[in-house]
């Protein structure tokens, strides 16, 4: 075997498939592009979907890359084998519609013995069951011995989707040795029982499409779909036994190795611990390089669980402080060479991490309280196992490892059910799997788009013209191909040129009509499913619309006018951002419609207002400057060196389109823009707000809306005035002057309620019963907010020296509700938070507090006379406890 270190690895396979004729492609984002049948990039061929499903031409029939991929489905065994991580890298090469089984068979078996120089002899092979060319290949061509030759079923070597392309796959196995095995001696390939055996390549032959009967037909063009796991590979050629010894994982491991004060000698659970670190580290760094930021659902919660999982593993190792930032850094240093864009967004990469591990870690100290007062809970009432529901929302909602649990817990003479908190578990993850779509090898197969974009291909001239005369090519009713639709039907129609923008990067798409001999449809919507095939949806208004028919297709200026103006906008601001808050500042989404725009991006902390309005000012002098606003056709390769911007979230080919302002701007776009930025007239920031951790938005208005936004705010400032007697100048002295009066207003009124409360005090503390041998004063009082409420509580607890105070108030149509325990009384197990909260739960509330004092509130006012009384029936149960 040939040692290679995981660089030299990558590009001796890269290098290898470009001297068989393959373009050498950049790996793709973890965020598929265009995709929402897939939440991450999960294997090599994903960004090459289009193509093998027909929806978009590859740039060249031969293609080779190496993707960074990201998988949890086997989250639970990161760590405890040698091969399971949720990042990884696959080496792959395709074919579409080129070369088929032999060349790949042929090609796998070369770079393998002759490059890596495998040992032959310890090479074995599988092949779908009935796959007898691929036998006849590996074995007559190859000279693969028949008895390393194994032949599996559909469930290990068939790659199918339910419906769409298909076909059987061979995987390429090396022998590690019968140390490694089990006690079968007819041990091989397939065997669930061991490791002896590692699967290192899979040859993926797209050879059939399968229809809803299963029936396999076979396709006029085959494809190759391979992947070689990169850090497995290298195990193999560095002569380790696991991924996280290789040299492109284990310096990461050895970072989080330094930071735990770890000297190399780690027990089992420490070594989980660290693989576990060092892999999600991983993970987290290129999301978050890929535009994702933590959040409670989709890939946001992919990135939180991870990094929060990477973050309890470090709390099992000793480490208190903040440490993922870190280890991040050691990725970056270690992947920059292969993934400069690493280095490129560094210090965005590092901050985002330390937001969310400094968030997490403020929950998990919340989550320690909960903790303890379980535990003061099972003290009190002498028991000694948690539940495991209440472990599993330990977990589920802070955090918790259940390792840390028990850990604390033991501390107590205590320990936690956790046949139960699996159970939960268990639960937990059937809701997780009934949720997820099942989207199989290739995902959805827009089928019929595909056909019609066979036959069909549309021609977008809306860039220079919102009118033209065209034809009719397509007609689609309720998803069926028809030729003829009639007043009242929705439609879908394809036209063979058109001027309707198709929603795109962000961009709504044209409104219009689409007028014909016989009648008239009123397009509501357009989209472009398949590349190439431009597909208007909307109601035919008057008598029939049939296939083939010369129509008059027509955009809405006014509308195509306003997004452009938006759009164009968007670019602005972007480009003043980035002079304002900083470079680091990067597009994380936008929405452009006709009347307003709205704009994500990566930045940590709230703007200004002196931030905003430099904004503000900077695009208004550029659009006073009257720019141009041009579009050139180029490579990507020119556009980059030109210094076009691209985009987190946009898939880019050959040939892209520049919009550039002036020097101002310029960006990689296909969206309408005006002519000049004189257009715009005017830009007003409306709202800037946060959307995710390290994600802000600003809301933002131009041209006529901006305009009549402008004289609302005046005629609004009139208004008022007109209200308070003042000019806009004088609005900002008279408005203090009214609330310096009513905060004057305010103190009398709360010395007024002081002085009637200590009048009250004295009538209330007549209502004072005696249960068991505690004084108990539950009672309802009139009008009183909650700091009055408090002032009261402190003089009657000052009065009643020892006992029980709860007080129900109705202020502004909601239930108020105070509970006192004097120090005496807490020591006998009587708690505020306990009382208070049974009182709220009857008002339809909640709430609770320290053990000697205790506020809650309720959205049923006329439930308090009875909230108290079942209060008061709480502390004469726990007096029976007692």
């Amino acid at each position: 075997m040939k040692f290679m270190n995981t660089h030299e690895l990558r590009e001796s396979f890269l290098q290898f498939f470009e001297s068989k004729g393959h373009k050498r492609l950049p790996s793709a984002s973890l965020v598929p592009h265009g995709d929402p049948t897939l939440l991450l990039t999960g294997a090599g061929m994903v960004p090459f979907k289009p193509y093998f499903l027909g929806k978009e031409v590859s740039p060249a029939t031969r293609i080779t890359t190496c993707q960074r991929c990201l998988r949890t489905a086997d989250i639970d065994n990161v760590g405890k084998t040698d091969r399971h991580g949720t990042f990884f890298e696959m080496l792959g090469n395709f074919s579409f519609g080129d070369y088929f089984k032999q060349e790949a068979i042929r090609w796998a078996w070369e770079f393998s013995t002759e490059h890596l120089q495998l040992p032959e002899d310890r090479l074995w092979v599988t092949i779908y069951l009935d796959d007898d060319e691929a036998f006849a290949i590996w074995h007559e061509e190859i000279g693969v011995p028949k008895e390393r030759i194994v032949r599996l079923g559909r469930e290990d070597n068939f790659w199918e989707i339910g419906v769409g392309p298909c076909g059987p796959c061979s995987e390429l196995y090396i022998d590690r040795g019968a140390e490694y095995g089990c006690k079968d001696r007819q041990c091989k390939p397939g065997c669930d029982d061991c490791e002896r055996y590692l699967e290192f390549w899979n040859l993926v032959f797209i050879q059939f499409h399968q229809d809803d009967a299963g029936n396999l037909t076979p396709l006029e063009k085959t494809g190759i779909d391979t992947g070689m796991g990169l850090d497995r590979t290298a195990a193999i050629l560095q002569g380790v036994d696991s991924i996280f010894d290789t040299d492109g994982v284990s310096c990461v491991v050895d970072e989080v190795r330094k930071v735990a004060g770890l000297t190399g000698k780690e027990n089992a659970e420490e070594t989980v611990a660290l693989r576990v670190i060092a892999d999600h580290v991983r993970s987290v760094t290129f999301l978050v390089s890929d535009g994702v930021v933590p959040g409670n659902e989709g890939r946001g919660y992919v990135l939180r669980r991870l990094l929060r999982r990477a973050a309890r593993y470090g709390r099992l190792l000793g480490i208190k402080d903040s440490f993922l930032p870190q280890v991040a850094a050691r990725v970056i240093s270690a992947m920059h060479m292969a993934y400069p864009e690493l280095d490129e967004r560094r210090e965005y990469i590092l901050k985002i991490i330390q937001i969310e591990e400094e968030r997490f870690q403020a929950t998990l100290d919340q989550g320690l309280g909960i903790l303890q007062e379980l535990v003061d809970n099972l003290e009190r009432k002498r028991q000694c196992r948690l539940s495991g529901e209440d472990a599993f929302r330990l977990y589920d909602t802070f955090g918790f490892p259940l390792e840390l649990t028990k850990e604390i817990l033991a501390e107590h003479g205590m320990d936690v059910d956790e046949a139960e908190f699996t159970e939960k578990m268990e639960e937990q993850r059937q809701r997780a799997r009934a949720a997820r779509e099942q989207t199989g090898y290739l995902g959805h197969d827009d089928s019929l788009y595909v056909e019609m974009h066979k036959q069909h291909d549309t021609e977008f001239v809306g860039y220079e013209q919102l009118e033209i005369e065209t034809a009719i090519k397509a007609v689609l009713v309720e998803g069926q191909i028809v030729d003829k639709a009639q007043r009242g039907q929705d439609v879908e129609i394809v036209l063979a040129q058109t001027p309707f923008y198709a929603a795109s990067g962000g961009q709504v798409a044209d409104t219009g009509t689409v007028t014909g001999p016989q009648g008239a449809i009123a397009i509501t919507n357009v989209e472009q499913p398949v590349s190439g095939l431009i597909v208007h949806k909307g109601r035919v208004t008057s008598g029939s619309i049939y296939t083939e028919d010369t129509v008059m297709a027509t955009v809405y200026g006014r509308n195509r006018q306003g997004a452009a103006c938006h759009h164009t906008a968007t670019h602005l601001l972007h480009r003043a951002l980035k002079a304002v808050v900083g470079e680091h500042v990067n597009q994380a989404g936008s929405l452009v419609e006709p009347d307003r725009l709205r704009f994500d991006f990566t930045h940590f902390s709230a703007l200004s207002q002196e931030e905003l309005d430099r904004v503000e000012k900077l695009v208004n002098d550029v659009i006073r400057g009257n720019l141009p606003v041009t579009a050139d056709e180029m490579s990507l390769h020119e556009a980059e060196a030109r210094g076009a911007v691209a985009l987190f979230d946009e898939k880019y080919g050959e040939q892209v389109r520049v919009v550039s302002i002036g020097d101002y701007s310029k960006e990689l776009c296909g969206g309408t823009h005006v002519q000049r930025t004189g257009e715009l007239g005017l830009f007003k920031i409306i709202s800037e707000t946060a959307v995710a951790a390290g994600v802000r938005r600003i809301e933002a208005l131009t041209g006529k809306a901006a305009v009549k936004h402008v004289a609302s705010e005046e005629a609004l400032l009139r208004q008022l005035g007109r209200q308070l007697q003042a000019t806009p100048s004088e609005l900002p002295d008279k408005v203090d002057k009214l609330l310096q009066e009513q905060r004057e207003l305010s103190r009398e009124l709360e010395r007024l309620k002081a002085k009637l409360a200590g009048t009250q005090s004295e009538e209330l503390l007549e209502q004072t019963v005696e249960i068991g041998d505690i004084r108990v004063l539950a009672t309802k009082v009139e009008g009183l907010d909650a700091a009055a409420l408090r002032s009261l509580g402190d003089r009657l607890r000052d009065k009643l020296v020892s006992g029980v105070i709860l007080l129900g108030s109705v202020y502004e149509g909601k239930a108020l509700f105070l509970a006192m325990v004097t120090p005496d009384v807490v020591s006998k197990g009587i708690k505020a938070g306990d009382i208070v909260k049974v009182a709220a739960q009857a008002t339809g509330g909640g709430g609770g507090g320290r053990a000697d004092m205790a506020q809650a509130g309720g959205r049923e006012p006329e439930k308090i006379e009875v909230a108290l009384e079942l209060a008061s029936q709480s502390i004469r149960e726990q007096l029976a406890i007692v």
